[in-house]
């Protein structure tokens, strides 16, 4: 699979469903002036995630575009890989598709669909979009996997360009990166706050930690912490980075010391219906 060209730091911009249209087109504009290479965006109850990725495209230039992730649960095989081959036959370099397995919660109560075993069902999933016909001649596209545990870890390894970790701790990503190999594409997703008042800081940062929890808890225990169910605030800070832009540096340092190729940062607010175009601001002096 071709790479592209999605720098050592990006942004997950997990609130763009919030933002109506022409707000949505002018964060992803301002992001790119901000000379971020990447811009992540999720899928779960808002805008389908192929629409969502061509607006953002065409809203842009040069930054990459990325799913992370698009459920599969939310379109079949077929349409996947139509929908991605679309977009990077009319974005050449431009669109990165991370799929995901979701949430059973979300495919089971939203969606409708019986949620199947996790590594399987996706197997299954790779399968048929490589099988899947297009019209025009486009070369296969680069996708990665939403993985979190050691066998979906390895299924991103073997049928993907990598793998898309998102919001777990430094020691998540060295495990990560011994499990994928060191050829694999390693983009994890950091959970960032940046707030000068350190108790409002404090307060969001447990706040989207403990969120972060029940589908974690088994590996968050599995990497030392034993605790995990009680928040200890070692967790919420292993979970999150809170400070100034210097401290959420530092973080993606670590990040890649452990074995990350790519980190996109999360910025988390007390007014998620805005974009967070000043913390933006503030980390593009010191990142891009």
């Amino acid at each position: 699979m071709n790479a592209l060209a999605v720098g050592r730091a990006g942004i997950w911009a997990g609130e763009m469903d919030r933002y109506p249209a022409r707000a949505l087109r002018r964060a992803a504009a301002a992001v790119e002036d901000l000379g971020c290479p990447a811009l992540w965006l999720p899928e779960t109850t808002g805008r389908e995630a192929m629409a969502q990725a061509a607006l953002l495209l065409s809203a842009t230039r040069r930054a990459v575009v990325a799913t992370g992730a698009a459920s599969i649960y939310a379109r079949d095989a077929v349409s996947a890989a139509a929908g991605q081959r679309t977009l990077a036959e009319a974005f050449p370099g431009r669109f990165l598709l991370g799929l995901g397995v979701s949430h059973p919660a979300l495919v089971t109560d939203v969606r409708g669909h019986r949620f199947g075993p996790p590594v399987a069902t996706m197997r299954a999933y790779l399968d048929a979009m490589d099988a899947a016909p297009f019209g025009p001649p486009v070369s296969a596209p680069p996708r990665v996997l939403a993985a979190l545990g050691p066998r979906m870890l390895r299924l991103a390894a073997e049928r993907a360009w990598g793998a898309h970790p998102l919001g777990m701790p430094v020691e998540h990503t060295r495990r990560a990166r011994s499990l994928l190999g060191p050829r694999a594409l390693l983009a994890v997703t950091q959970l960032v706050v940046l707030d000068p008042s350190r108790a409002r800081a404090a307060e969001l940062a447990r706040a989207h930690a403990a969120a972060a929890l029940p589908n974690r808890l088994a590996l968050l225990r599995g990497l030392g912490f034993d605790d995990a169910d009680a928040l200890p605030d070692r967790l919420v800070d292993a979970l999150v980075v809170t400070g100034g832009p210097e401290d959420v540096v530092r973080r993606v340092e670590e990040q890649h010391e452990a074995g990350a190729d790519h980190v996109s940062l999360h910025v988390l607010t007390a007014t998620p219906d805005e974009p967070p175009l000043r913390q933006w601001c503030e980390l593009a002096a010191y990142l891009w």
